[in-house]
């Protein structure tokens, strides 16, 4: 099965060198993993390095807490974040709370030798589904500490099937699995292991910190005025802007919100042809934007701000690949709408559960759930008390971790 293994990274190095000829992201991370090998050769580390890893930027979101608590208590320490994909590494190359970025090199017995000699980290954090042979092994074999956080196990996975058993022998180079939820835990446990800990996911304590923190956005208030009629829209794609279009242009007492997930001008010119209502964009807005309907934010960087002025939220992506962050949003204790391709994504399963989520299918369901929040006050206050109680409920995992990983550390 290694041999099998070793091929399969042998056959992803060719095809992916292959695609960067003529796919961005593929050359992005081409060259990335090239300049990684060649900053390597000559940094030195003198301090003591932390080392996390995250696949890309929604698994990096899991692990910040966890960094910017070690950051702050122990800022002499040296923090290394690698990515593997583009979408992560990108976003994240000038993230102040770290000393350097870099994009992983492939998972070969060499690369993994040569990166961890180099760094030469005293402990290592791997994020929710990572798991690389060459790399678990070398930390394992050079007794550096590993830890896996936010990790959710599922049945479907290769370490649970009857021919996984290469696959389980990768759990054993951990020295802690810190889990999301119980039923990670029940899985793990079937297979005769007890070296986890269920504290939930961290990405909680991140979104309960920018709630306690999100500043204040004066043309958003400005706005909203005194409307207790208003959705803020987050991550929208094309389909969800053309049924909340739909909906804002028949109902003018209701407004919105718009922070569209795609802010180029393309985009912008094309999401504006759809609304019949007043609107300005955020970056131009004129006197007197109360009198508006519609503000369409063209700008990154706001939205996790942005949802305290709303009364019901309405998180995007659910009919294309799946929806985005739904948490920014029920922080606020508001209700959270979003579509039909959000059961993969646990927190929003657990939000349907609690009363404070809820999915819709199409133009239709989505005009009945709205026309029913805003007619009845109290079911949209209920609704977004228990979500945002939903949130307050699963924080604290990154205190859990902190407590147990480094309560018998002293700063160097």
């Amino acid at each position: 099965m290694k041999l099998l293994y070793n091929i399969g990274i042998l056959l992803f190095h060719i095809a992916i060198n292959i695609a960067s000829l003529f796919n961005s992201k593929a050359k992005l991370l081409v060259r990335g993993r090239i300049a990684t090998k060649s900053k390597l050769s000559y940094l030195k580390f003198p301090k003591p390095v932390i080392w996390f890893h995250a696949a890309s930027l929604g698994e990096f979101e899991q692990g910040r807490p966890i960094i910017e608590a070690i950051k702050k208590k122990y800022p002499d320490k040296i923090i290394v974040l690698t990515f593997f994909s583009p979408s992560g590494y990108e976003v994240r190359k000038k993230y102040s709370f770290v000393d350097y970025v870099f994009y992983l090199p492939g998972d070969t017995a060499g690369n993994a030798k040569f990166f961890i000699k180099k760094i030469n980290p005293e402990m290592a954090f791997f994020i929710k589904y990572e798991f690389w042979y060459h790399y678990l092994k070398t930390l394992k074999d050079n007794n550096i500490p590993v830890y896996g956080i936010s990790v959710i196990f599922r049945k479907q996975q290769l370490f649970f099937q009857w021919y996984g058993k290469w696959f389980r022998k990768l759990l054993l180079f951990y020295n802690r699995f810190y889990l999301q939820d119980e039923k990670s835990e029940r899985l793990f446990k079937q297979l005769g292991l007890t070296h986890s800990i269920v504290c939930g996911d961290t990405r909680f304590d991140r979104v309960v910190e920018i709630a306690s923190s999100a500043k204040d956005i004066e043309i958003a208030r400005q706005f909203i005025g005194n409307s207790n009629k208003v959705i803020v829209a987050g991550s929208t794609w094309l389909k969800d802007e053309i049924f909340l279009s739909k909906y804002i242009n028949r109902h003018p007492d209701i407004k919105l919100v718009i922070a569209p997930h795609e802010v180029h001008e393309e985009h912008i010119l094309k999401l504006e042809s759809l609304f019949r209502v007043p609107f300005f964009r955020y970056t131009q807005a004129p006197h007197g934007v109360n009198e508006f309907q519609v503000m369409i934010v063209n700008t990154i960087g706001l939205l996790s701000s942005l949802y305290k002025y709303g009364n019901i939220a309405y998180i995007g992506g659910g009919f294309g690949k799946g929806i985005h962050n739904t948490l920014e949003a029920a922080t606020f204790d508001m209700p959270v709408i979003f579509g039909p391709k959000y059961k993969k994504f646990k927190e929003a399963v657990d939000l349907i559960e609690r009363g404070g989520g809820f999915s819709i299918s199409g133009y239709d369901d989505l005009d009945e759930r709205f026309t029913k929040f805003f007619s009845n006050n109290e079911k949209t206050k209920l609704s977004g008390l228990l979500a945002g109680e939903y949130v307050k409920s699963m924080s604290g995992a990154t205190q859990i971790i902190m407590s147990e990983i480094f309560d018998s550390v002293k700063s160097d």
